[in-house]
């Protein structure tokens, strides 16, 4: 770097020449679609740029609007197509051009899950150089209707003197106006149809902080609040949630609460005569259907006996744990947070579950040498969170394991971690998609691995 005099002081320039000037946002640009990335965007290639648009089809001539850039990355959004792909469907939502919600609706169903598996498959072969010796189908459910919980932006424009009530735009965190979702299930398509009218109606609108919908046993709208809720606000609340058939849920600095003490939450695992106790705020699959295919095809891969010990990492409220113990002799089920273990145990007992163990344990780490390691386990099944569960797999053969099932939410980190369990010794023998959350490009799969 040199440096030279100036006006008495000092002026840096860079030596590595000009710097190239970035796409500004809103610019429109003409595109020519060359292929769909593994999230589901168009991806375009112009003066040493790549592009990456939302909406955009394999194939298609369009315009895209300029949503954000770094580098040679320009991620865009469709503005306009002149050339459609012969893929490309009219979206079922009204509010997909802006709703931040779901972004593979303008791609039929059947396509949707195709692009899933080419990326699961894409992931398993680049990062760890395996592909599975059986392709098992999709696991799919209803591709609308399906969502059991939903989080709900809200915000008071001080300005306008107005709540804003929806979801956020993509890469935005404006919010779109919506009063319905196709995705959510039917009963709280309802409540969230009739839900802007009746925040707006509050006394005091500019003390909430967002708003959440639960479905299960029962349905339950959760308001968080930054502020006191005068109790006009709250009688106004409670007043609709009864005559929407749900519960009122409250959250101000601590943990979310119900206003009737005795409200009851929960969720059925219906194959196996299961009831689970959850509250707002505790991990649960969106996606009732697939749950149950998924519980039904891990226990299917993983075949515990009934001498078996299976072990459960990353158990939360015993989703996976309750069911196995129906049929192995034992179940030890382990998870990082002593709330959820609690909970977990409570679940255990209530649907007289004696089998099961829960013991917490920080996963983010080797397994350590705590005295539920030393027996050994038959079978393991782990359900990670997006991070996967590189430390736990480091040393998993030890366990004795000859079979494990690993539910993943991320195809990088499953694909990595297949990679340290296939230097341990274990065959990836059956992979497949779980679309848990259609009209989406989020994955989720499952991967058996057999030792030996």
């Amino acid at each position: 770097m040199s440096r030279k005099k100036s006006n008495g002081g000092l002026r840096f320039q860079p030596a590595g020449g000009n710097r190239t000037p970035q796409v500004p946002v809103g610019k429109k640009q003409r595109l020519l679609i060359e292929r769909v990335s593994g999230d589901g965007r168009g991806i375009a290639f112009v003066e040493g740029r790549t592009w990456f648009v939302s909406g955009a089809l394999d194939g298609e001539d369009v315009e895209a609007r300029v949503l954000a850039a770094r580098g040679k990355v320009v991620e865009a959004r469709l503005e306009r197509v002149f050339q459609a792909s012969a893929q490309r469907r009219e979206a079922p939502c009204r509010h997909y051009v802006r709703c931040g919600g779901c972004n593979l609706q303008h791609v039929p169903h059947a396509d949707q899950l195709a692009l899933k598996q080419r990326l699961l498959a894409e992931q398993l072969q680049r990062v760890a150089g395996l592909q599975p010796e059986e392709w098992a189908a999709p696991l799919s459910g209803p591709e609308f209707g399906y969502r059991r919980r939903a989080r709900v932006a809200v915000r008071w424009d001080v300005k306008a003197r107005h709540l804003d009530v929806g979801f956020r735009a993509e890469a935005s965190q404006d919010i779109v106006a919506i009063d319905d979702c196709p995705v959510l299930v039917q009963p709280l398509q309802s409540i969230f149809r009739h839900l802007p009218t009746v925040l707006r109606s509050l006394s005091k609108p500019q003390a909430l902080g967002h708003v959440e919908l639960f479905s299960g046993t029962a349905q339950a709208l959760l308001v968080r609040h930054v502020a006191a809720l005068p109790a006009e606000d709250l009688a106004r609340l409670a007043a609709f949630c009864a005559e929407a058939g749900a519960q009122l849920w409250l959250q101000g600095e601590g943990q979310p609460a119900p206003m009737d003490a005795a409200a009851q939450l929960g969720f059925a695992l219906e194959p196996w005569g299961l009831e689970l106790a959850w509250r707002p705020g505790d991990f649960v699959q969106v996606n009732a259907q697939v749950n149950s295919l998924m519980i039904q095809q891990a226990l299917a891969w993983l075949a515990p006996q009934a001498d078996e010990r299976v072990l459960d990492l990353f158990c939360g409220l015993g989703n996976f744990a309750l069911p196995l113990a129906r049929q192995a002799r034992e179940v030890v089920a382990v998870e990082g947070v002593q709330a959820m273990v609690e909970r977990a145990e409570a679940n255990a007992r209530n649907n007289n579950v004696h089998n099961a163990r829960f013991f917490q344990a920080d996963l983010s780490q080797p397994l350590a040498d705590a005295g539920w390691v030393a027996e050994g386990f038959s079978a393991v099944l782990l359900d990670p969170p997006r991070d996967g569960a590189f430390e736990v797999v480091q040393g998993i053969a030890r366990l004795g394991a000859q079979r494990m099932v690993y539910v993943s939410c991320n195809p990088a980190t499953l694909a990595r971690d297949a990679q340290v369990l296939a230097g341990q010794g274990y065959r990836l023998k059956r992979a497949g998609i779980l679309d848990m959350f259609p009209q989406t490009a989020h994955v989720e799969a499952m991967a058996l691995f057999e030792a030996g």
